[in-house]
């Protein structure tokens, strides 16, 4: 037992282990500066500033994880199931390999996978450096405010992850 404490201190202190949903880094949501070409948004680029009363989730992926290829049911269900309440889902495209950094490459997967929300290519990682990101996929959640407030590194916590999605909803912006 004290083994499994000390190994899951050290992990934590590490910033190895997290709780499921924890708002890492929580505070001001940094937005999609230097981010683009924008998908599914007739070309114009998405603000943050400019969704403010409205719900986020911010997806960090890359459409050659297979992670991120496992979330994506959930996400499009999300995406259709709330939009219409304020839900606003952005997807950030960040490569991976090097044949992700072309646009067509985003553009056909984004196509194939049916993804209908705004994405963003990050080719040079700067929305994934100003979210301080590590991982894919990981899912942040934005309230209407604009504040941080829940964090999803990799698969799974779906439960617990909409609930979150519609507590924020819920709350007065």
């Amino acid at each position: 037992m004290r083994t499994v404490l000390v190994v899951t201190l050290l992990l934590g202190l590490a910033g190895l282990a997290v709780l499921p949903g924890a708002a890492l880094g929580a505070g001001a949501a940094p937005g999609f500066a230097g981010g683009g070409p924008w998908f599914n948004t007739d070309g114009r680029p998405l603000a943050l500033d400019a969704l403010r009363g409205k719900v986020v989730a911010v997806d960090m992926w890359t459409a050659g994880c297979i992670n991120c290829l496992n979330t994506l049911p959930y996400l499009k269900q999300w995406d259709a199931r709330y939009r219409d309440r304020g839900f606003v889902l952005v997807g950030v495209h960040s490569p991976e390999f090097q044949h992700e950094h072309s646009e067509q490459y985003v553009r056909a997967a984004i196509a194939k996978l049916g993804i209908r929300y705004p994405v963003v290519m990050d080719n040079e990682f700067r929305i994934w450096n100003a979210y301080h990101n590590n991982y894919w996929p990981t899912l942040y959640l934005i309230d209407k405010k604009g504040t941080i407030r829940f964090t999803q590194i990799g698969e799974g916590e779906y439960g617990p992850t909409q609930r979150m999605i519609e507590t924020l909803l819920a709350e007065r912006g």
